[in-house]
């Protein structure tokens, strides 16, 4: 059955391939009908279509066009994105309206008769049946895409076989009456064929953490078990973004809608691990969650020389630091540190085994005794200058990060080889300089690489989450390390697993290696300064504007499956977000150094009281009292009371001697006073 304007027309769902099923018939209104002129004309890639004034139809509305006449035997179909509209009358000029009116716009009201209007959307082709041979959109009615049709338009039929489902939702399309999930396909996120996703957006209104955090909780439930297991690690940059994953946030019913439109069940992440330094003093945790009440999974992050030996580059000044200095650092870590190294010169052939700071300050303090005893310039080709300058700038890394890097030999790391599928691991910088923040992100980052290229991590997929890159991978900022590391995993993640979900505010300012490496990329509410650069060029007029008023919850999503952005909404994630953690559970203040002990040992073992903890630590010194506590929490012994106890060296109480008793003096036998 057809009519001829905008009457209705017996349709045939599609299958896969684009051909139709006569077996499913179903009757559908057309919405518009494409036009052409001989000023518009449509294109094999553009075509143009009116509608009536109360069509659901807008920037970004997917339609389906069915042409009239056969090509090859089969009906054509194509399937378009609004980019534009266009709106107006059969007015020659505007003065006609006013002279009508006359020039009174309440009198336009009392018109004999009202002006027709028509309204002209251009579309974007997304697809079209037959592929071969590509032919300029033909004329025909326009019906607004159901959600079989969404899944044609873009691809996605592809990879929602049931034999080989690889889709991952990111968010539902609405338009009219159709409501329709938008999946990704996870062979284009995270690996092999392409990898990444980067997301801009002002700051506060894009939502870009709360993107992220439902797409983790979207993969976590849609990624196929035969792909592999697949964990996440965020790092916390600012404030509480991140602080609060395993607490539950407040939802509405569109949200809960929306999850069950797409297959995840509302609930926050079960398994989430945080890591974070120690502050400067050494008593508590430096991170925003620090209520008691969250502390049972938040560990310690310290390193010590062993670990970031190998990072020194990332702290030191490059001008500062020459090629000798380099070699003698090489030696060091080659020949001296975590090996038994000695000199028949030095020391008297003192044995050194050289694994904290305080060794290595023992060592180089050792070596320029003995070159100032025997007025050496120089050991084994290292001048004097060269050995205090490398002893001056490797001592004071632990000085300038603090808390992240310890003088002892103590320390607590990422569970390297035993990463959980389906687990979040956040590691909060958010109050470390900024030294001790490219130190973290170097040396976490390299790590990562190498166990995934020996695929010994424990996950086969891992997602790393940088916020702030217009800060870490600037385009015309510095060389730095953690930019480096960056490009790396935006160059050759994929291949391993390792995958970049990349945040910024401007996407224009972020290194073009990084941002053009990202398969996926996520649009939230855009500034206009920013969409006004060349970047953002390819967008129309319609769809920058629409990207500059975007709501909360809204996106455009690039895809390769793709060939045009699609705008969806996602939900609320269903954590509680960080400022409503950081009212709920507020930080807490720094505890004294007793109590700072106790709480750490309670997480092991509850049974602990104040009173054991202050007999233990009433004779030594504070650094001790940490050292103790540290290796303790690292170890986790079944016995922690004996454990704790036993990492103090022995000290006998001091007792005060008796006060001499006063003899009575006897008198003389011949005192003649007695």
């Amino acid at each position: 059955m057809r009519t001829t304007a905008l009457g209705s027309e017996q349709l045939f769902p599609m299958s896969a391939n684009g051909a139709a099923k006569p077996d499913e018939q179903v009757e559908r209104v057309a919405l518009g009908r494409v036009v052409a002129t001989e000023r518009r004309p449509n294109t094999p890639h553009e075509f143009h279509f009116w509608t009536a004034l109360d069509s659901p139809v807008g920037i970004g509305t997917i339609v389906r066009v069915d042409g009239a006449h056969p090509i090859g035997g089969q009906l054509p179909h194509i399937y378009g994105v609004v980019t534009d509209g266009l709106s107006y009358t059969d007015l020659a000029t505007p003065l006609h309206d006013v002279i009508g009116a006359d020039g009174q716009p309440n009198h336009a009201r009392a018109a004999a008769t009202e002006r027709p209007e028509i309204r002209l959307y251009t579309a974007a082709v997304l697809r079209q049946f037959p592929e071969e041979p590509m032919q300029p959109v033909p004329m025909g009615g326009v019906f607004l895409a159901d959600a079989d049709d969404v899944a044609v338009a873009l691809r996605m039929d592809s990879y929602l076989k049931a034999e080989s489902r690889t889709a991952i939702p990111v968010g539902v399309y609405h338009a009219g009456a159709t409501n329709s999930p938008i999946y990704l396909d996870a062979d284009f996120l995270l690996g092999p064929e392409a990898a990444h996703l980067n997301i801009t957006g002002v700051s506060g209104l894009a939502t870009k953490t709360s993107a992220v955090e439902f797409l983790l909780s979207s993969i976590f439930t849609h990624f196929p078990e035969s792909k592999g297991s697949v964990a996440a690690l965020c790092f916390n940059v600012k404030g509480p973004d991140l602080c609060f994953l395993d607490q539950p946030g407040r939802l509405e019913d569109s949200d809960r809608e929306m999850y069950r439109l797409m297959g995840i069940e509302p609930k926050p992440f079960e398994k989430v691990h945080y890591y974070a330094p120690y502050t400067a003093r050494g008593l508590a945790l430096n991170t925003l969650r620090s209520h008691p009440d969250l502390s049972a999974n938040v560990s310690p992050l310290t390193w010590g020389l062993t670990d970031v030996l190998r990072f020194a580059p990332v702290l030191l000044n490059r001008d500062d630091v020459d090629a000798k200095a380099d070699a003698l650092i090489d030696f060091i870590g080659d020949r001296i540190v975590d090996h038994d190294f000695t000199d028949e010169r030095l020391a008297n052939g003192k044995r050194y085994r050289v694994q904290s700071f305080a060794d290595l300050e023992e060592w180089f303090r050792d070596l320029l005794d003995h070159m100032e005893d025997r007025g050496n310039e120089a050991w084994r080709t290292h001048h004097v200058a060269t050995i205090r300058k490398v002893r001056n700038r490797l001592i004071n890394i632990a000085q300038r990060c603090k808390g992240l890097v310890t003088d002892a030999g103590v320390r607590s790391d990422l569970p390297w080889g035993t990463f959980q599928d389906r687990a979040v691991y956040v590691i909060d910088v958010a109050n470390l300089e900024e030294d001790a923040q490219d130190l973290v992100f170097a040396r976490v980052v390299s790590l990562l690489r190498e166990h995934l290229e020996r695929r010994t991590l424990g996950v086969s997929h891992l997602v790393v989450f940088v916020d702030e890159l217009n800060k870490y991978a600037q385009s015309d900022g510095p060389d730095t390390h953690v930019r480096r590391m960056l490009l790396d995993i935006s160059e050759r993640g994929r291949y391993l697993g390792l995958v970049l979900f990349g945040a910024q505010q401007f996407r224009s300012q972020v290194h073009r290696r990084v941002v053009g490496n990202a398969a996926t990329a996520l649009f939230g509410r855009m500034d206009a300064d920013e969409l006004a650069t060349p970047g953002y060029q390819v967008l129309g007029p319609a769809t920058r504007t629409k990207l500059a008023t975007l709501d909360k919850g809204q996106l455009m999503v690039r895809h390769p499956h793709f060939t045009q952005p699609i705008f969806v909404r996602f939900p609320r994630p269903t954590v509680l977000s960080g400022r409503e953690g950081a009212d709920r559970y507020p930080q807490a203040e720094e505890p004294s150094l007793t109590e700072a002990v106790l709480r750490s040992l309670r997480s092991l073992d509850s049974t602990i009281q104040l009173s054991f903890v202050e007999d233990v630590i009433a004779l030594y010194e504070e650094h001790e009292v940490l050292r103790a506590r540290d290796a303790t929490v690292k170890t986790r012994p079944q016995d922690v009371k004996a454990y704790f106890k036993a990492q103090f060296r022995r000290i006998v109480r001091s007792e005060q001697a008796p006060a001499p008793r006063a003899t009575l003096r006897t008198a003389p036998i011949d005192d003649p006073y007695g």
